[in-house]
Order: C-alpha cells, then sequence, then structure tokens
C-alpha cells in the first residue's frame, strides 16, 4: 500500500475545478497519486502486459501476453482484475475523492477500466479515435458517468496526449465517433457536422506521472501519435455514482466490459460519503 496519505481536495481547488468541468466537460489536475504507488504499477504494468496475471483472473477478452514491445496501441480491459497494485491504482481515494468533488457524488464506484500502451512511433494503429464515451455505455447504462484518465508515464505535448473539445458535452450524444479510427479529420468533420455549429477547439491533457484529468460522458475526445521517445502509459478509469443504473432490462454479463457493481474487485467503491 502507499505510503503517502491522501490529502483531498480544499475548498478553492474544488470550486474551480468544478466550475471549469460544468462549463467544459473536462478538468485537468496536479498530480494525485504518490511516486512509490506509480513505481511499483509501472512494473506490475508490464507483468500484465506480457501475460502475468497476479491473481489468476485474465483481463476482458483473455488478451494474450507479449513479450516484445508493442507497435500499436494497447488497450486491456480491466486489467485491475489481474493485478492488486492496478486495483490499488484505479481505486486509490485520492482519484474516488476528486471525482466526488467534481459531481458532487454520494457514491463514486469503478464500473470498468482500460490500460492503454501507446508506443512510439508513426506507423498507423496508434490514434484514439474522436469519440464520446456514452457512444459505448448507452446500451446498456444510463446517467451519471464519467472518466478518470490517470497518467503513469510522462504525457508531454509530443507523446500523443488526450485532447478534449472544450463544451463538447453540451452537444448531445451524437453517435458520430470512433475510439479505433485512425482517421482523425475524418471524425472530426463527422461530428462537427452534428454538432449543430458547435465551436471546435483542442486542449491537450499534459500530464505528469500521476497527473489526472476528468472528463464528462458527452465530451468529445481523441489522441494522436506518439512521437516522444518512450511510451505513453495510462488509464482509463470509468466510474459511476448514485445517479446512474443498467438499463431496463440489461444484465451487466452481456454489456461487454462492465463489472458486476456487487463485485468489489470487479467494480471497486472508490468514495462513499
Amino acid at each position: 500500500m502507499s505510503t503517502t496519505p491522501v490529502i483531498p481536495p480544499s475548498a478553492a481547488q474544488k470550486s474551480t475545478a468544478t466550475a471549469q468541468y460544468a462549463r467544459d466537460g473536462f478538468v485537468i489536475l496536479p498530480p494525485v497519486l504518490p511516486a512509490d504507488l506509480l513505481a511499483r504499477v509501472r512494473r506490475r504494468i508490464d507483468a500484465v502486459y506480457a501475460g502475468e496475471y497476479e491473481t489468476g483472473i485474465a483481463p476482458c477478452a483473455k488478451p494474450t501476453g507479449q513479450k516484445e514491445p508493442p507497435t500499436k496501441l494497447v488497450k486491456i480491459d480491466n486489467a485491475h482484475r489481474s493485478d492488486r497494485t492496478i486495483l490499488e491504482v484505479v481505486s486509490h481515494p485520492a482519484i474516488g475523492q476528486w471525482a466526488a468533488a467534481l459531481t458532487g457524488a454520494k457514491m463514486v464506484q469503478v464500473f470498468a477500466t482500460q490500460l492503454l500502451i501507446k508506443p512510439p512511433g508513426g506507423q498507423g494503429g496508434v490514434n484514439v479515435g474522436w469519440h464520446q464515451d456514452q457512444e459505448y455505455w448507452d446500451p446498456a447504462l444510463t446517467g451519471e458517468l464519467f472518466t478518470a484518465w490517470v497518467a503513469i508515464s510522462d504525457v508531454t505535448a509530443d507523446s500523443g496526449p488526450m485532447r478534449f473539445v472544450p463544451g463538447s458535452h453540451h452537444w448531445g450524444l451524437l453517435k458520430a465517433g470512433d475510439f479505433f479510427s485512425d482517421k482523425l479529420d475524418e471524425l472530426k468533420q463527422r461530428i462537427h457536422a452534428k454538432s449543430g455549429g458547435g465551436k471546435w477547439e483542442e486542449v491537450a491533457a499534459i500530464l505528469p506521472p500521476g497527473g489526472v484529468s476528468f472528463h464528462h460522458r458527452l465530451t468529445v475526445h481523441g489522441s494522436g501519435e506518439n512521437h516522444a521517445a518512450g511510451p505513453r502509459v495510462s488509464f482509463a478509469i470509468h466510474f459511476r455514482t448514485e445517479k446512474s443504473a443498467l438499463r431496463e432490462g440489461t444484465k451487466w454479463q452481456d454489456a461487454g466490459y462492465l463489472n458486476d457493481f456487487a463485485d468489489p474487485v470487479g467494480s471497486p467503491v472508490s468514495y462513499r460519503a
């Protein structure tokens, strides 16, 4: 476990961040994870990538372990079920406290995670296409849902950082994006055409190791190629609050990478008032 105490956001920090989140649909925060935890989790990420599962439970979709460095974007769903240190990161109370501060939630729960490794180079297959998260959640989940994006490596302007379109969460659910597409310009044009004249600007989430950003389920975001020397490593942690639910008739087993809300490992509660 981490040896660094968790310091909750101050009233001034909470007020500023909450206002930005409401206005822009995202907020970028300074580091919230301690250095000792970051060092430990980086080693465990390498182990999971290689197919070593500490708990004996494979990530979602049972990816095959790899020994060679990746050449395309790696997305491993629910690696926190496979490794206790990764679980410690995605359920860290500092992230949960910030999530509650931004949303006013009484309960914040992880319902899915993604381990993302973006290798350097421009050989294709490394972009994250412009999209809204709710596009993928809408068949199963409704209500208050959002994502924390946690940097494990140093995320610079050169390393293909995530980019947000401020205010795009006010455009509604467009269903025009594609996480898996490399065609960023085509997606931009398609999404913008459906926005009803929304202003398109882009803000990069430049984050040091341990830094975190939060974004609304409808905020348009994506990322390009990594031109830094090393891989960009991060976690996307998908959260729900007490103001969310499975859609009527939906079973969590039928909803892709969704975890059972009653499972304290698959869906740990990061904050409870």
